[in-house]
């Protein structure tokens, strides 16, 4: 029998790199939702690149806040708020997951609401038959499909974000004023800029996509027979921590540099054409008309629909791997409903509450900013927690987080409650 050609070192070195990507590179993916594009898109039509330096320092504070939660997950084998219920009162667990509940609800309803606009805009249809059509999809899709099994074919549908990326190939940029704006040069913060800054933090760093990452660790470990928690079985860390590492840096960066692209190719078309406020999804979907033309809209509505259906898993799903872990129930979404009764019943309450956001009167734009904004403040204190139970080693052991990124995860809690504290101050003052 013919043996096939050996693979060159290029080849085994990809398939070596792509073996780590799994739970860092989706909870980046996801991390770029519907609240996100919004956001972003906001912050670059109305300050134009004024604030692209808040995407330079979320990166390595969204790396380290993530893979933290990662390594909580991986090395007990349980999830991060079994891990809190172990080091902190039950009832301030029980609050901060309240605190989680409502941020996601609201979150999965502007998403929703979000997508419902975006099929409109190709259509011309009823938007609200829409929302509650991708509502019904979605939690089809959780209830009766292995998550892991259709995410791989969302991310897909997620490139059409690429879009933001190749406008800046193709219009006349202002390096000079980009480069400002990324050490931020001449910043201002007036209430507008500090409540923007306070929804980029919250839609980057979102709690949902911390409790998300450490229980897929957990998910990985259970899904395979050879693998252990760390704690069980140590020989397997030097394998398990390098590709945290490099599945969380991979996953953040490709979060971060489509978010990048989002805001500077706002600030280059809607901004540069005095659109500094967009109201509409219609506003937002304009930024790609040098690329897309008149598809300028069905390209916007496919990077909404595909990057909400991958994200309201993980809104929803994180709320109830955190509930779940706390009542002892089975959870998982590679579980049939009836197996895992508790788990789908928190996910189908935070999808059908946050289906009434449709009937709000809000814009869905505007209700994705503000979900990015009241993240960004529910993040604070789910953060000191998730890092008080990082700093414990009757938890983590010999796998106790390293210094170097111990004082990363607080330095990241401590900007995120700055902004917060920024934002009340100046809209007090």
């Amino acid at each position: 029998m013919t043996q096939p050609p050996p693979r060159g070192l290029g080849a085994r070195l990809k398939a070596a790199t792509f073996s780590k990507l799994g739970p860092g590179l989706i909870t980046g993916a996801a991390d770029d939702d519907p609240s996100g594009i919004a956001t972003y898109s906001q912050a670059g039509a109305q300050f134009g690149h004024g604030l692209l330096w808040t995407m330079v320092l979320t990166f390595p504070l969204m790396v380290a806040i993530q893979m933290i939660s990662a390594v909580i997950g991986r090395v007990t084998g349980q999830g991060l708020a079994h891990n809190m219920m172990r080091v902190m009162p039950h009832s301030l667990v029980w609050g901060l997951l309240a605190l989680l509940f409502l941020a996601n609800t609201i979150n999965v309803g502007a998403d929703l609401a979000a997508m419902g606009a975006a099929a409109k805009l190709v259509t011309g249809w009823n938007q609200h038959g829409f929302t509650i059509a991708f509502a019904l999809l979605s939690l089809g899709l959780q209830l009766f499909i292995p998550y892991r099994r259709y995410s791989r074919v969302l991310m897909a549908l997620t490139f059409s974000l690429l879009a933001y990326v190749a406008i800046l190939f193709l219009l006349p940029l202002d390096w000079a004023d980009i480069g400002a704006g990324l050490i931020g040069w001449g910043v201002s913060l007036d209430e507008k800029a500090a409540v923007t800054i306070v929804a980029i933090f919250g839609t980057t760093i979102s709690p949902y996509l911390f409790f998300w990452q450490s229980a897929q660790e957990v998910e990985e470990v259970d899904a395979h027979d050879d693998e252990k928690p760390l704690l069980d079985d140590p020989a397997e860390a030097p394998q398990a921590m390098d590709r945290i590492r490099t599945d969380t840096l991979a996953g953040m960066f490709a979060s971060n540099t489509i978010a990048l692209a989002i805001m500077i190719a706002t600030a280059a078309t809607l901004h540069k054409a005095g659109i500094t406020r967009i109201e509409t999804a219609a506003d937002a979907a304009q930024a790609l008309r040098p690329i897309a033309g008149d598809y300028a809209f069905g390209l916007f509505a496919l990077g909404m629909i595909g990057t909400g259906l991958l994200a309201i898993p993980v809104l929803a799903g994180s709320a109830g791997y955190a509930i779940s872990e706390c009542m002892g129930w089975r959870k998982g979404l590679d579980n049939m409903p009836w197996k895992a009764r508790g788990f789908y019943g928190v996910i189908g309450a935070a999808v059908l509450l946050g289906l009434g956001m449709d009937y709000t009167g809000l814009d869905p734009i505007q209700a994705l900013y503000w979900s990015a904004v009241l993240n960004g403040l529910v993040a604070v204190p789910i953060m000191a927690a998730m890092m008080v139970v990082a700093s414990r080693k009757t938890l983590l052991g010999e796998f106790c987080v390293s210094p170097l990124l111990k004082s990363m995860g607080w330095l990241s809690t401590a900007v995120m409650a700055a902004a917060a504290l920024a934002m009340l101050y100046v809209s007090l003052v």
